[in-house]
């Protein structure tokens, strides 16, 4: 639970329209092609954390849905002192918090604010990694350059009460985050990296990018406080290279 990261304070629940959970699409592929990018993954110089469908840039489509979920559904339905700034700005504490404990090989320093089940993914991962390899999955706030919500989704559970004031709902937001190692120290040598970096082979390899969905419920009486249950980070070299 990411209570001692970021507080947003939880309002009255009140009737919301209905919507379904957003589900990603991901291309159905062979036994044959899905073992081989398997193997591929698993010989990057960063191996994935947990298999989720690697997410880069946004979209149009998703970021005008975003815009309309937070601003017509979760703020006048859901939480009206929700803001996307300072969830994002939260969000990058617990991304610096979540992958420095992931580096030092400690799954138990983060069941607080990671799901049981993503907890246990990460710890089989990290079991296959090497000590460098860990050391590249540590990310602080300050060397984050780009960073945005990929995905935002509103879930009801319609097995629940029908009553709108019971029935269980959470709201799931995926981020995206760049990151370039040592951008923090470059900007205190006043010196700025080039717009193209990551076209640039001196930097490529200091690039980063890390997928986290954080959850909420918001079920009346059952609040709940941000839960991480998606962790990734990959580089985008080894993308290239496959």
């Amino acid at each position: 639970m990411l209570k001692n990261i970021w507080n947003f304070r939880l309002n009255k629940l009140v009737p919301v329209l209905k919507c379904n959970k957003l589900h990603l699409s991901v291309r159905s592929v062979s036994s044959d092609e899905s073992s081989k990018n398997t193997q591929n993954r698993q010989n990057r110089s960063l191996p994935p954390l947990m298999d989720f469908p690697e997410l880069v840039w946004p979209t149009v489509f998703k970021s005008m849905r975003n815009w309309i979920l937070v601003n017509f559904i979760i703020r006048p339905y859901i939480d009206k002192e929700f803001n996307m700034p300072d969830f994002v700005f939260g969000a990058k504490q617990a991304l610096q918090a979540v992958s420095t404990k992931l580096s030092d090989g400690d799954t138990s320093g983060i069941s607080e604010w990671v799901s049981k089940e993503c907890v246990n993914e990460l710890a089989k991962s990290l079991r296959s990694m090497s000590v460098a390899q860990r050391h590249e999955i540590r990310v602080i706030k300050e060397d984050i350059y780009f960073s945005f919500p990929y995905q935002v989704g509103i879930i009801f559970d319609e097995s629940s009460s029908s009553n709108d004031t019971t029935q269980k709902r959470w709201v799931e937001i995926t981020m995206i985050f760049h990151a370039l190692r040592g951008l923090h120290d470059m900007q205190e040598r006043g010196e700025t990296p080039p717009i193209n970096l990551g076209v640039m082979p001196e930097y490529r390899d200091k690039i980063s990018i890390c997928n986290y969905r954080f959850i909420k419920e918001f079920t009346k009486g059952n609040e709940s406080d941000w839960t991480i249950n998606i962790v990734n980070h990959f580089k985008p070299n080894d993308l290239l290279e496959e």
